[in-house]
């Protein structure tokens, strides 16, 4: 659902608003956030505070990397621990005796080893049932879902259920026969391994299933959903095994050289984040038509797509696969605006990116964002930092970006005030004419307030929470990625609230 216009006399300063939430964080009593109550409780508290934007990460199959949502088994599939137990009840898959014994989830953490040794059998009973239903209708919407997926689904279930026949092992460990997988190699291992094949396909088939479901309810009470895609993708994953000769590996799957970006805010050393780089010249010569594939998978499932480390596609920081740090890495061209063109030669001009254009940005990358009309990031946080920033709202020089408070990267607001020096707690004070007793929704207001088109903040600034609630600390391999808020704490009275403030800033 791409947001309209909201009067024929101003089709250009039309303004929304949103806020950044994982579906990991909702409530539930299953360990984690998924596509049930708590999901259908956050799009009613939306929609009760007058906003239009949800925006959530990337929804991949999490590998062991962290858990990040930024490095997945495939960049089309989507995460099972997302699969809500109550839908599957509710689809009759499950018995109301398979949800009475749960484990003592931690509310405000996700434990993803402990919600994998929970959820993982009640989704293996209800493939069973599934296998053995006379639900014609279902099995007829399961075809039909394996069909249309499968120019990916089928690498991406064969792979998976290759890994778990290897123990876990990533596929770069895996013998010779399947690293390199022939026609009758491949042909054996779907007939000997078919019924775990078909288990990760009906575990795809739930996940959209529900997912749909979802984002119907939420288009249909005017909320638009803001997806994320990474750029780059996991080493062990589906992505790279399938198609090798798109990225930069040898035949063992080993890189020579890895993805990440030189010394910036987060990190003195920069970030090395491993992932293997594209063979942007095998890209070009096939039309670029995994990318034309990938966006266009990703705006079947959202309304609109921010493109992480958008910098990447002009140029990117290739690092050594051995260099301890990336401060050894060097810039290398990216495909820049061919890429571009041939997606909007294949789903139309009007591509509905936005581009994070954080870090290093050059001329050559603000043109090639402009290029297209991408929308660029405005980060508060940053603003207040240093001297006279273009991320102040007073410099904001174009409507067609997003302003933001801060993104799953940064600290919380009130985490990022409590721990930033005196400058600039002075400055946020001065420039809001604040005591910053409610920082973080001083910074809402701020953010609402400004000309960009599209304001964007965290739950977790809504929720006045401090750094123990962040989402991310680049640069860190633990604890990232679990926080999570409780039922209730989003309530009518913040909505009224949110409502009055995002109504009188005209969004």
């Amino acid at each position: 659902m791409r947001l309209k216009m909201t009067t024929a006399e101003d089709p250009v300063n039309y303004r929304y608003s949103g806020v950044l939430a994982h579906p990991t964080s909702f409530p539930s009593p299953y360990g984690i956030g998924d596509f049930g109550k708590g999901a259908y409780d956050f799009i009613d508290f939306l929609a009760e505070s007058g906003q239009h934007l949800w925006q959530i990460l990337p929804m991949v199959p999490i590998t062991s990397f962290g858990n990040s949502p930024y490095q997945g088994y495939s960049v089309f599939a989507g995460e099972p621990l997302l699969i809500s137990p109550e839908l599957l009840l509710k689809a009759g898959l499950l018995e109301q005796a398979d949800l009475s014994q749960l484990p003592d989830f931690n509310p405000d953490r996700v434990d993803y080893d402990r919600v994998r040794e929970y959820k993982y059998p009640l989704y293996q009973k209800a493939y069973e049932c599934f296998a053995h239903s006379e639900n014609k209708e279902l099995q007829k919407d399961y075809d039909t879902f394996c069909q249309d997926n499968e120019d990916w689904l089928a690498d991406y279930c064969l792979y998976m259920a290759l890994r778990d026949e290897q123990d876990g092992l990533s596929w770069t460990k895996w013998p010779e026969s399947l690293r390199n997988l022939d026609r009758q190699n491949r042909i054996f291992w779907e007939k000997e391994l078919k019924d775990q094949i078909h288990y990760q396909a009906f575990l795809q088939f739930m996940f959209y299933t529900q997912w749909h479901t979802l984002k119907r309810y939420a288009n249909d009470k005017g909320i638009a959903i803001v997806g994320d895609i990474p750029i780059f993708v996991s080493p062990d994953g589906a992505d790279v095994w399938a198609n090798r000769r798109l990225f930069q590996v040898d035949t063992k799957g080993y890189p020579s050289s890895v993805a990440g970006v030189p010394p910036d805010y987060f990190s003195a050393t920069g970030q090395k984040w491993g992932n293997p780089l594209y063979d942007w010249k095998e890209h070009k010569k096939k039309g670029y038509r995994w990318w034309i594939r990938r966006v266009k998978h990703q705006l079947d499932q959202v309304d609109y797509v921010r493109i992480d480390h958008f910098r990447g596609f002009e140029a990117y920081w290739e690092i050594p696969a051995d260099a301890e740090t990336a401060m050894t890495g060097e810039w290398k061209k990216g495909p820049g605006a061919e890429l571009f063109l041939a997606i909007q030669k294949e789903l139309g001009d009007d591509l509905p990116i936005f581009a994070e254009d954080l870090g290093l940005i050059t001329p050559e990358v603000t043109a090639l964002r402009d290029q297209f009309g991408f929308p660029g990031m405005r980060i508060l946080q940053f603003a207040f930092e240093g001297g006279e920033s273009s991320f102040l709202p007073h410099q904001f020089d174009t409507r067609n970006c997003i302003c933001y408070t801060g993104t799953h990267d940064n600290d919380t607001t009130v985490g990022w005030y409590q721990h930033t020096s005196d400058y600039a707690r002075d400055k946020v004070r001065r420039y809001m004419n604040t005591d910053a007793s409610s920082v973080s929704w001083d910074f809402i207001r701020i953010c609402l307030g400004t000309i960009a088109r599209y304001a964007i903040f965290p739950v977790q600034d809504l929720l006045k929470v401090g750094s123990d609630c962040r989402m991310n600390t680049p640069g860190t391999a633990e604890h990232n990625w679990e926080w999570r808020f409780r039922e209730g704490s989003l309530n009518s009275g913040m909505a009224g609230g949110l409502r009055q403030m995002t109504e009188l800033f005209g969004r």
